[in-house]
């Protein structure tokens, strides 16, 4: 995989996946960043990086990783403590995945789940937009996103679906202590019925505006945060 972009690289260099990169290309601007010194470096033209990257988005530097490194959905339900994931329910632009487990790792997310099929890819386009994100975000794959929900709850986790149904609760009303699954649903058409039946709960960002929707991306960050501060809600009033 060619990852591209100032943030990516450097992201790669320190991630899981720091061990598999292999040859880099930069400008000679991006060649003298500060992260880079000690770490070999080709310098080549802008025009070689597009080539290279099959982007104009590389700021001046990209670089060969191995394949981006998949966990198990196991591995992410065996996570201990309190863990809040992310299950993606065929978000299938590249620009709303990265953004989303870009949000997911600066909360603090355990980690995100995605279909096998009908779903982004983690593809460099992904991590660009994710800024590097995904290199230290756990992401596994499902082959049903209603079977890894069954599963979740099997083990303590309580699941959340993002939904503007009339049965959604309003996304400030749970305390959202103890294991968490934050579901969200497709850029055009939400969640599916099996997904949202296999929710323990569907909740609702308030919509006040004159459009009656909101990006997934914009609304992932929302209920990440949304949760993050019902916990401490429900921290504060622990004996």
């Amino acid at each position: 995989m060619i990852v591209y972009g100032r943030n990516p690289v450097g992201e790669a260099l320190r991630g899981r996946r720091a061990h598999t990169v292999k040859d880099i290309w930069a400008s000679g601007g991006a060649a003298r960043e500060p992260w880079l010194e000690g770490v070999k470096v080709k310098l080549v033209s802008g025009e070689e990086l597009e080539r290279r990257c099959g982007s104009n988005a590389h700021q001046g530097i990209c670089a060969e990783a191995g394949g981006y490194p998949y966990v198990g959905s196991e591995e992410l339900l065996k996570v201990s403590g309190e863990p809040l994931l992310l299950a993606l329910d065929q978000i299938v632009d590249p620009q709303n995945l990265g953004s989303i487990c870009r949000t997911a790792e600066c909360a603090g997310a355990s980690g995100v789940i995605i279909p096998e099929r009908r779903s982004a890819d983690v593809t460099p386009a992904v991590c660009k937009a994710s800024a590097g994100a995904v290199e230290h975000l756990r992401i596994a794959k499902t082959r049903n996103i209603a079977d890894f929900l069954g599963d979740a709850r099997e083990r303590g986790y309580w699941c959340y679906g993002a939904s503007t149904s009339a049965e959604a609760v309003p996304y400030d009303q749970p305390d959202y202590t103890g294991r968490v699954v934050l579901v969200l649903g497709s850029e055009g058409s939400g969640l599916r019925p099996r997904v949202a039946g296999a929710c323990d709960q569907l909740i609702a960002l308030g919509q006040h505006g004159q459009i009656q929707s909101l990006g997934v991306s914009a609304a992932a960050a929302a209920l990440l945060y949304g949760i993050l501060h019902g916990r401490s809600k429900g921290l504060d009033k622990a004996p």
